[in-house]
């Protein structure tokens, strides 16, 4: 699963590196970004690409309430074409969810250890996402959200858990975004093939257990 991430880059980066215009407001650096939180992702509309700030938590347009997005902030692979809650943005609404590490945790004895995932090169992690449009009742405003698709572990992650995101290599981006793309096993393809690059996992403090703690002291390395 994931369920905690880093997104430390600003907007107007994020527009260089993926030749969208940045049309959210900067939301600083964060380094505990939890679920209902908002944050940066990469959306495509026809010829158009952004950067704007959605929710992480997927409310379905046809929730009853928005309190579904606490429990839907991770979407399994295996069974995206089986759930009513994201069969739809699999074919329409895709997104990247573009940071900078995540974080995962390791029982270990009696503690669970958390650990910071990223790239071994420093590069953004890019995370295949789904979004949707959720439109409150009482008010008519359009609530956006999205959630980050899991899959099986490859050899690094086996170590730490038994899921993991989706890491799109670059030359996926532009097909997953493409909304001209709706035929599903083509997109099952690409989640099937995203081994992910090569990863940096570090043992970090227990100060990102607590989502009220913010800071880059949440990445200081501490001894394995």
């Amino acid at each position: 699963m994931c369920g905690r991430f880093s997104q430390q880059r600003p907007a107007s980066e994020l527009a260089e590196i993926f030749s969208a215009e940045p049309l959210a407001e900067e939301l600083g650096p964060r380094f505990n970004v939890a679920p209902t939180d908002p944050a940066f992702v990469v959306v495509q509309r026809e010829e158009r690409r952004a950067i704007t700030a959605y929710n992480w938590g997927l409310i379905p347009h046809w929730a009853d309430s928005p309190k579904v997005a606490s429990r839907m902030f991770n979407a399994r692979a295996e069974t995206l074409t089986a759930s009513p809650a994201f069969r739809d943005a699999l074919l329409r609404k895709r997104c990247l969810v573009p940071v900078d590490g995540f974080y995962e945790w390791r029982r270990e004895g009696s503690e669970r250890q958390p650990y910071s995932i990223g790239r071994a090169d420093s590069r953004p992690l890019v995370l295949a996402g789904l979004w949707a449009g959720w439109r409150d009742p009482a008010t008519g405003t359009v609530k956006r959200t999205f959630t980050i698709v899991t899959t099986s572990p490859n050899e690094m992650m086996a170590a730490i858990h038994d899921r993991m995101p989706v890491m799109l290599a670059d030359e996926d981006w532009d097909v997953w975004l493409d909304p001209s793309l709706s035929e599903a096993g083509e997109l099952l393809a690409i989640l099937d093939r995203a081994a992910g690059p090569d990863l940096a996992i570090t043992p970090v403090s227990r100060l990102v257990n607590d989502v009220r703690n913010d800071g880059p002291e949440l990445l200081v390395p501490i001894a394995g």
